[in-house]
């Protein structure tokens, strides 16, 4: 694990957000304390960065991400949040919300080795996108396995749940309630930088 660590850390650094968002326990460094060395930032690095430090977040290539992007503008609304919310509803990124998994690289992988059904049915695409009334739930072949089995009962961890997905307690069952909307999503990020740099 601490062999990941340090690439995932300065890639944080880097994007001005903390380890925290991707589920790492947060870093110091008291290198280049307040950043008094770095040049101010153009524009469109202004943009450029807000655009990475998403798609960094997500795990999201650029052709998927310009996908997103173009589905949000055909969207009613505005299209930053629209993008925010799109990329929210991933089933990988839900797995990691609900708590089945410490990090959405891992939820990633898990999604994509067919541990969780939608409504029952497996699904394998962690770009799959959930609607309100889906149930996400880990496949009963993989419930007693080291990996969920610590996920339930007292010593499970405390997971803190948006409002847009709930989950039953001692279970490895999660139901979306609703859309996710802009304030259920806490990244740090300017998305109007992002439509700002799509649009030029």
């Amino acid at each position: 694990m601490a062999k990941n660590m340090q690439p995932i850390a300065k890639r944080c650094h880097a994007l001005g957000i903390s380890p925290a968002v991707m589920g790492y326990a947060k870093k110091t460094t008291n290198r280049n304390p307040g950043g008094q060395m770095r040049k101010k930032k153009s524009e469109y690095a202004l943009q450029l960065n807000e655009k990475q430090k998403v798609k960094f977040v997500y795990g999201i290539m650029e052709r998927q991400f310009r996908a997103y992007y173009d589905k949000a503008t055909r969207m009613t609304g505005k299209t930053g949040e629209n993008l925010l919310v799109l990329i929210e509803r991933r089933l990988d990124n839900v797995v990691y919300r609900l708590g089945f998994a410490a990090t959405r690289r891992e939820a990633r992988q898990l999604v994509s080795d067919a541990h969780f059904t939608v409504n029952g049915k497996k699904v394998n695409i962690p770009s799959y996108l959930v609607k309100p009334g889906d149930v996400v739930e880990v496949v009963s072949s993989s419930r007693s396995s080291a990996k969920f089995s610590k996920l339930t009962g007292e010593d499970a961890p405390m997971v803190t749940l948006p409002q847009w997905l709930e989950r039953e307690k001692n279970t490895l069952k999660g139901t979306v309630t609703k859309m996710p909307v802009r304030e259920d999503i806490d990244l740090p990020v300017e998305e109007h930088l992002i439509v700002e740099l799509y649009s030029k």
